[in-house]
Protein backbone atom coordinates (compact mmCIF):
# COMPACT_ATOMS: atom_id res chain seq x y z
CA UNK A 1 0.00 0.00 0.00
CA UNK A 2 2.68 2.31 0.50
CA UNK A 3 6.48 2.55 -0.57
CA UNK A 4 9.24 2.11 1.71
CA UNK A 5 11.55 4.96 2.46
CA UNK A 6 15.18 4.91 1.24
CA UNK A 7 17.53 2.36 2.93
CA UNK A 8 18.71 4.04 6.09
CA UNK A 9 16.03 7.05 6.39
CA UNK A 10 13.57 7.06 8.85
CA UNK A 11 10.35 5.74 8.11
CA UNK A 12 7.08 7.75 9.38
CA UNK A 13 4.27 5.58 10.45
CA UNK A 14 1.92 8.04 9.96
CA UNK A 15 2.52 8.71 6.51
CA UNK A 16 3.88 6.03 4.59
CA UNK A 17 1.42 3.40 6.31
CA UNK A 18 -2.24 2.77 6.63
CA UNK A 19 -2.16 4.24 10.35
CA UNK A 20 -2.96 7.65 9.05
CA UNK A 21 -6.35 6.88 7.94
CA UNK A 22 -7.43 5.79 11.52
CA UNK A 23 -6.78 9.44 13.26
CA UNK A 24 -4.10 8.21 15.87
CA UNK A 25 -1.75 11.15 16.49
CA UNK A 26 1.42 11.64 13.37
CA UNK A 27 1.41 13.44 10.57
CA UNK A 28 2.95 13.22 6.76
CA UNK A 29 6.54 13.19 5.44
CA UNK A 30 10.03 12.10 4.97
CA UNK A 31 13.09 12.63 7.18
CA UNK A 32 14.91 14.56 4.13
CA UNK A 33 15.06 18.21 4.36
CA UNK A 34 13.35 20.19 3.45
CA UNK A 35 11.14 19.23 6.80
CA UNK A 36 7.65 18.31 5.27
CA UNK A 37 6.99 15.39 7.57
CA UNK A 38 3.41 14.84 9.87
CA UNK A 39 3.64 15.62 13.55
CA UNK A 40 4.70 12.71 16.20
CA UNK A 41 3.83 12.37 19.23
CA UNK A 42 4.94 14.58 21.77
CA UNK A 43 4.52 17.56 19.70
CA UNK A 44 1.78 20.14 19.53
CA UNK A 45 0.08 18.80 16.39
CA UNK A 46 0.24 15.34 17.76
CA UNK A 47 -2.82 16.72 19.70
CA UNK A 48 -4.50 16.73 16.79
CA UNK A 49 -3.26 14.30 14.92
CA UNK A 50 -3.98 13.20 11.00
CA UNK A 51 -7.98 12.82 11.09
CA UNK A 52 -7.79 16.28 11.81
CA UNK A 53 -6.19 16.87 9.28
CA UNK A 54 -8.90 14.91 6.97
CA UNK A 55 -11.37 16.62 8.59
CA UNK A 56 -12.73 18.63 6.18
CA UNK A 57 -12.79 16.02 3.66
CA UNK A 58 -15.50 14.25 6.21
CA UNK A 59 -17.11 17.94 6.54
CA UNK A 60 -16.95 18.02 2.81
CA UNK A 61 -18.48 13.97 2.42
CA UNK A 62 -21.57 15.20 4.73
CA UNK A 63 -21.95 18.85 3.19
CA UNK A 64 -25.42 17.55 1.73
CA UNK A 65 -26.36 16.61 5.45
CA UNK A 66 -25.26 19.10 7.74
CA UNK A 67 -25.77 22.95 8.00
CA UNK A 68 -22.51 24.48 6.27
CA UNK A 69 -21.30 25.79 9.36
CA UNK A 70 -20.27 22.57 10.40
CA UNK A 71 -18.81 22.30 7.02
CA UNK A 72 -16.49 24.89 7.71
CA UNK A 73 -15.73 24.40 11.28
CA UNK A 74 -14.12 21.45 10.09
CA UNK A 75 -11.68 23.17 7.81
CA UNK A 76 -11.46 25.45 10.97
CA UNK A 77 -9.89 22.05 12.75
CA UNK A 78 -8.21 21.37 9.30
CA UNK A 79 -6.50 24.38 9.22
CA UNK A 80 -5.67 24.31 13.05
CA UNK A 81 -3.88 21.19 11.97
CA UNK A 82 -1.92 22.64 9.19
CA UNK A 83 -0.73 25.48 11.22
CA UNK A 84 0.19 23.28 14.67
CA UNK A 85 2.73 20.98 12.02
CA UNK A 86 4.07 23.71 10.26
CA UNK A 87 5.15 25.34 14.05
CA UNK A 88 6.20 22.49 15.28
CA UNK A 89 8.55 21.75 12.08
CA UNK A 90 9.62 25.29 12.59
CA UNK A 91 11.05 23.92 16.66
CA UNK A 92 12.63 21.20 14.96
CA UNK A 93 14.53 22.96 12.58
CA UNK A 94 15.79 25.46 15.20
CA UNK A 95 16.89 22.25 17.30
CA UNK A 96 19.20 21.15 14.62
CA UNK A 97 22.64 21.51 15.61
CA UNK A 98 24.28 23.40 13.21
CA UNK A 99 25.73 26.86 12.95
CA UNK A 100 23.43 29.74 14.11
CA UNK A 101 23.67 31.98 11.07
CA UNK A 102 21.87 29.66 9.10
CA UNK A 103 19.08 28.51 11.91
CA UNK A 104 16.59 31.73 10.85
CA UNK A 105 16.86 30.47 7.50
CA UNK A 106 16.37 26.70 7.96
CA UNK A 107 13.50 27.38 10.30
CA UNK A 108 11.91 29.27 7.75
CA UNK A 109 12.05 26.99 5.00
CA UNK A 110 10.89 24.47 7.26
CA UNK A 111 7.32 26.63 8.40
CA UNK A 112 6.79 27.68 4.91
CA UNK A 113 7.48 24.03 3.54
CA UNK A 114 5.62 22.45 5.90
CA UNK A 115 2.50 24.91 5.61
CA UNK A 116 2.11 25.46 1.76
CA UNK A 117 2.35 21.64 1.42
CA UNK A 118 -0.24 20.59 4.39
CA UNK A 119 -2.07 23.53 3.14
CA UNK A 120 -2.58 21.98 -0.31
CA UNK A 121 -2.38 17.96 0.28
CA UNK A 122 -4.20 18.11 3.53
CA UNK A 123 -7.28 20.95 2.69
CA UNK A 124 -7.58 22.38 -0.37
CA UNK A 125 -7.26 19.98 -3.03
CA UNK A 126 -8.41 17.30 -1.13
CA UNK A 127 -11.24 19.14 -0.06
CA UNK A 128 -12.03 20.53 -3.76
CA UNK A 129 -12.10 17.21 -4.83
CA UNK A 130 -14.24 15.30 -2.50
CA UNK A 131 -16.70 18.57 -2.42
CA UNK A 132 -16.32 17.79 -6.82
CA UNK A 133 -17.22 13.82 -6.13
CA UNK A 134 -20.02 14.25 -3.65
CA UNK A 135 -22.01 17.09 -6.06
CA UNK A 136 -21.42 14.87 -9.05
CA UNK A 137 -22.70 11.99 -7.14
CA UNK A 138 -25.76 13.71 -6.42
CA UNK A 139 -26.83 15.04 -9.50
CA UNK A 140 -26.29 11.76 -11.26
CA UNK A 141 -28.32 9.61 -8.18
CA UNK A 142 -30.93 12.33 -9.30
CA UNK A 143 -30.78 12.31 -12.10
CA UNK A 144 -30.24 8.19 -12.89
CA UNK A 145 -32.25 6.86 -10.06
CA UNK A 146 -35.97 7.37 -8.39
CA UNK A 147 -34.01 7.06 -5.15
CA UNK A 148 -35.62 9.04 -2.27
CA UNK A 149 -33.74 12.24 -1.20
CA UNK A 150 -32.38 10.50 1.82
CA UNK A 151 -31.36 7.58 0.20
CA UNK A 152 -29.60 9.86 -2.61
CA UNK A 153 -27.53 11.58 0.10
CA UNK A 154 -26.37 8.75 2.05
CA UNK A 155 -24.82 7.40 -1.18
CA UNK A 156 -23.48 11.08 -1.60
CA UNK A 157 -21.54 10.74 1.75
CA UNK A 158 -20.46 7.47 1.53
CA UNK A 159 -18.71 8.21 -2.05
CA UNK A 160 -17.30 10.62 -0.10
CA UNK A 161 -15.67 9.05 2.46
CA UNK A 162 -14.73 5.92 0.45
CA UNK A 163 -13.06 8.19 -1.74
CA UNK A 164 -10.64 9.84 0.69
CA UNK A 165 -8.10 7.01 0.89
CA UNK A 166 -8.21 6.72 -2.58
CA UNK A 167 -7.35 10.24 -3.27
CA UNK A 168 -4.66 10.99 -0.71
CA UNK A 169 -1.65 9.29 -2.09
CA UNK A 170 -1.97 10.53 -5.46
CA UNK A 171 -2.46 13.99 -4.34
CA UNK A 172 0.40 14.43 -2.19
CA UNK A 173 2.72 13.15 -4.42
CA UNK A 174 1.65 15.58 -6.94
CA UNK A 175 1.35 18.54 -4.13
CA UNK A 176 5.50 16.90 -3.82
CA UNK A 177 6.04 17.00 -7.91
CA UNK A 178 4.43 20.51 -7.39
CA UNK A 179 6.51 22.14 -4.87
CA UNK A 180 10.07 20.51 -6.14
CA UNK A 181 9.31 22.25 -9.37
CA UNK A 182 8.27 25.58 -7.86
CA UNK A 183 8.78 27.04 -4.55
CA UNK A 184 11.31 24.41 -3.61
CA UNK A 185 13.68 25.78 -6.23
CA UNK A 186 13.63 28.76 -4.39
CA UNK A 187 15.25 27.75 -1.21
CA UNK A 188 19.21 28.34 -0.92
CA UNK A 189 21.01 25.26 -1.90
CA UNK A 190 22.47 22.46 1.41
CA UNK A 191 25.79 22.92 0.58
CA UNK A 192 27.42 19.68 1.94
CA UNK A 193 31.18 19.25 3.36
CA UNK A 194 33.96 19.15 1.20
CA UNK A 195 35.59 15.54 1.14
CA UNK A 196 39.41 17.17 1.82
Amino acid sequence: MSESPPRGAERDLYRDTWVRYLGESGARGTATPPPRSYAKRGSPASSLGPGEGYANEVGEAFRSMVPAAVVWLSYGVSSSYVLADAIDKGKKAGEVPSPEEGRSTRVTIAVVDTFVWQALASVAIPGFTINRVCAASLYVLGTATRWPLAVRKWTTTALGLLAIPVIIHPIDRSVDFLLDSSLRKLYPSVQKPSSS
